[in-house]
Parts: C-alpha cells; structure tokens; sequence
C-alpha cells in the first residue's frame, strides 16, 4: 500500500506573467491565498501554470521559489513533463534538490509512444530520480491514454506513487482501482469528476477551480473524505456551472481571464494562448455572478 503525496485539494496553480517574465511578488500572494484557502498541495509549472512555453531555467527558478515561499505549510509538487523523457529527467532532479514533495509528469505529446514506451518514459525518470511521482493521464490534450494493465505494471515501481486522472473516463478509473488495488494512490484530475472518483477511492483532486475558490474546493473534498457525499453533492452543484465554464475555453484561458475579472491581477497568457472571445467572456462573466463572485 502506498502513501498519498497528499489528501483533499490540490491547487494546479496560474503562473503570474508580466511581458515574459514571473511576477514573483503576485506569485507570492497567490500562494497565500491558497494556504488561507486551506489548499494541501500546489502543483507548480503545471499545465495550467503554462509550462509548456516556460524555458527550463525559469521553470527551475519558479519551483525553488514556491518551496521556500510554502516553507513546508503545504505539499509542492513539479510539473516536470515532456515529450523528450531526458528534459524530464533534467526537472526532476533539479526538482528534488529544492525540496519539492513530488513531481508529475504528463504522457508525452505528439511523439505519443506506445504503452511499452509509456512505461519506459515514466519508469526512466523514476529510476534516476528518488522523489515521488504522480504520473497524469489527459489523453484530450496528448493524444495517448494510459491503460489499466500499464497502470498495473507503473504501480509496481517504488517511486510511482500515484496518478492525476483526468481522462474523464470512469469505466478506465473503476478498472484501475480493481486492478491496482492500493498499488497505486489516484487524484481527480477534473474538478467536475472529484465526487464520483473520490466515492471509489480517489484521495482528492487536482484542481483548476480552487485557483478563484480554493475554500470550497477544500470543503467538497473534506466533505467526500469523512464520506458525507449528499452534501459534497449539494455543494458541487452550486458550483457546476462555473465548474463547467472554466473549460469554456482551453486550460488555463478561462481561469486566467476570470482571476484577472476578480481582481487577482494575475498578468497575460503566452501565445500561443490568447485572450478569450468576447461572447465566452460574457458567459464566464455570468458563471461567476451566478455563484455570488464579484467581478472588479
């Protein structure tokens, strides 16, 4: 049986840009925010940090930060995914020598592989790097999908501790707990699928939303950790709506654009991520009012 790097929600959070660079002193109030929040964990130079278009020596540099900024009041995890498994490598190990609790790291895009190089990709990096890995599962934005028999054979390494599943696929997720038992701990990876992973034996969620609601995200989960699932359910459904908008647009655009209507001042996007269309921002606009948020 493994240890969950952490239990309840998880922020995969924004990364503040001003004319590319890091804004460090917003980065450092967002971070306070989710502690306030009640947040467990932040996962750092994720995909909704915009990693993707993120050199190395920054994203090295946001990662340092982020631990020593947190000084151990909640749980770090690194993005460290890539489609080149040695750049991998490379932010792992610089990774583990900030101190971060775990690292995930997303299939490869584009290239893809096959589930024999799927398990030689995440089974390289765990073999190089002592540091607990979340392996991530969104075959919408990769265009691969890890199977229950590859989960199967990754829950047997010593360093694989979890998965951020965000497949969306349920029937996939009730397999791979059948399949992998307490082998391996598993995390929502969509804010809209928290209750029903978590009533199978998901720890909590990765989340997009507690980027603006961190309290009731936190609430959900607790709620669905002492097994009081009615009113998780109650609760989501307040928020479902909103839930539902902040993937109007692709991650992280809708987030982003909606911080920056709350006040949050969290800086631009990076091409090639662009502003929102006009009539989604008008829909995002009432998604937020409806649940009670005040626009600036």
């Amino acid at each position: 049986m493994k240890t969950p790097i952490f239990t309840g929600a998880a922020t995969a959070i924004v990364t503040p840009f001003r004319s590319y660079s890091i804004d460090y002193d917003k980065m450092a109030e967002l971070i306070e925010q989710q502690v306030a929040g009640g947040i467990s964990c932040l996962i750092v130079c994720g995909t909704t940090g915009e990693n993707a278009t993120q050199p190395i020596e920054e994203h090295e540099k946001l990662v340092d930060f982020c631990v020593q900024k947190t000084a151990g009041r909640m749980k770090i995890v690194a993005g460290v995914g890539s489609n080149d498994t040695m750049t991998s490598v490379r932010l792992a190990e610089s990774a583990k020598k900030s101190g971060v609790d775990g690292i995930l790291m997303v299939t490869p895009y584009y290239n893809k592989t096959t589930q024999r190089g799927l398990v030689q990709h995440f089974t390289t990096v765990a073999d190089r790097v002592d540091v607990p890995m979340i392996v991530y599962n969104i075959p919408s934005r990769t265009g691969i999908g890890i199977k229950p028999e590859t989960y199967k054979i990754l829950s047997q390494h010593p360093n694989i501790n979890g998965v951020k599943e965000a497949s969306g696929d349920l029937s996939l997720f009730a397999r791979t707990r059948a399949l992998c038992g307490d082998d391996l701990c598993f995390w929502s990876g969509n804010d809209d699928n928290t209750i029903p992973m978590m009533a199978m034996g998901a720890y909590g969620v990765i989340s997009v939303a507690s980027n603006i609601i961190p309290e009731v995200v936190t609430q959900l989960c607790n709620l669905c950790l002492k097994g009081d699932f009615k009113a998780a359910t109650q609760l989501y459904f307040k928020y479902a709506d909103l839930y539902e908008k902040l993937f109007i647009e692709v991650n992280p655009i809708p987030v982003k654009t909606a911080m920056n209507l709350l006040g949050m001042n969290v800086g631009e996007l990076r091409l090639p991520l662009c502003d929102m269309a006009p009539g989604n921002l008008e829909t995002l606009k009432k998604s937020l009012t409806d649940v009670g948020l005040k626009l600036k």
